[in-house]
């Protein structure tokens, strides 16, 4: 069987399900791979390093052979990776899709209408004409993925993944970047390798923020004490939420399950501005946290606005709280070993 064509994205509000739809195999370009500095030659240096790290990748070849790219106009940091692609990558075709900052009936509507927009696009890179089945039949595609990612998400939470955490990040971005068909058959095999009893201690950590798809993190959180028992990053779970596409107009079912997910500091609601502080304190609650983590990358203005009313939120209910930055490789993580053994140490 002839491998399907890549699409490659960014960002976890991307409608995979669309891509599928399509006859495309949704492939994210993580800025995981070391590649020479070579963003700064288009793009400022204070910029967001996840953003300048995908222009690395883009400008070394050192992505898969794409059809196109969807970039999801989230922030100014994102519309400016859409801008550069342009500019280094003439060959990939690129979709900048327009993506609400506040969630309401309205929002839901337009944002529905981009998704039709970036449908046609893809008909047109791909020449396969969309239908309701169609698009039924990619939404079930990318729930397969996400509910195989839930139950390793309860393998990983009750300590019977082999690897934990660090292996359910592999996982995740094995999900992210493989054909769904091979990813369904590996997250399987990795599922039925699950432990009878659990294993591992630690402190329980909350881990929150944005880009953080090396698994080295992980690992390093638990060599210093932690044991992670649940996270919510954009390269992971928030990724992989399921979508629930019924009802008359398949496009606004996908547009409402993918702005009503777990929201990103990015997504405001001025009628009550300090929702992310509330839902990092129920997360770290519902997981039994007794601290909490969060990680960014440098340069994320929504994430360095929200983080003092989480900061706040969190000392109010008498929960630790380690903010973090890094600038997507692994050196900068390595920079914080001394921070997070000391800040694990302090609860012991």
């Amino acid at each position: 069987m002839n491998e399907k064509r890549r699409i490659g994205y960014t960002c976890a509000y991307t409608p995979l399900a669309l891509i599928h739809a399509a006859g495309f195999s949704p492939y994210r370009i993580l800025p995981d791979v070391d590649c020479a500095d070579r963003a700064g030659q288009v793009l400022h240096d204070n910029l967001c390093p996840h953003v300048k790290r995908v222009l690395d990748r883009a400008m070394a070849g050192s992505v898969p052979e794409l059809a196109g790219a969807v970039f999801m106009n989230s922030c100014d940091a994102m519309r400016r990776l859409a801008d550069a692609w342009a500019a280094v990558r003439r060959d990939v075709p690129a979709a900048l899709v327009d993506l609400p900052v506040v969630v309401n009936d309205r929002t839901v509507s337009f944002f529905r209408d981009e998704l039709e927009r970036c449908a046609g696009i893809l008909q047109s890179w791909g020449g396969v004409i969309m239908s309701d089945a169609s698009i039924a039949e990619g939404v079930g595609t990318h729930n397969r993925i996400a509910e195989r990612l839930e139950r390793l998400r309860a393998l990983a939470r009750e300590g019977r993944l082999p690897g934990g955490f660090p292996a359910l990040q592999e996982a995740y971005n094995l999900a992210s970047t493989a054909p769904p068909e091979e990813a369904i058959a590996r997250l399987d095999h990795i599922e039925s390798s699950a432990l009878a009893a659990p294993s591992g201690d630690g402190i329980p950590v909350f881990v929150f923020g944005n880009v953080l798809p090396e698994p080295e993190a992980f690992t390093l959180f638990e060599d210093a004490g932690a044991r992670v028992v649940g996270e919510d990053l954009c390269t992971g779970s928030r990724l992989f939420a399921r979508i629930d596409a019924a009802g008359p107009d398949p496009l606004r079912a996908i547009a409402s399950s993918l702005l009503g997910r777990t929201a990103c500091a990015r997504t405001f609601d001025a009628e009550h501005p300090g929702g992310l502080a509330e839902t990092v304190v129920t997360r770290a609650r519902e997981f039994g946290a007794r601290a909490v983590i969060a990680y960014t990358a440098k340069f994320c203005d929504p994430y360095i606005a929200r983080m003092p009313a989480v900061r706040d939120a969190l000392r109010t209910e008498g929960i630790p709280f380690l903010a973090l930055e890094g600038d997507c490789t692994l050196r900068s993580i390595g920079q914080h070993r001394t921070r997070l053994e000391a800040f694990i140490e302090m609860m012991r």
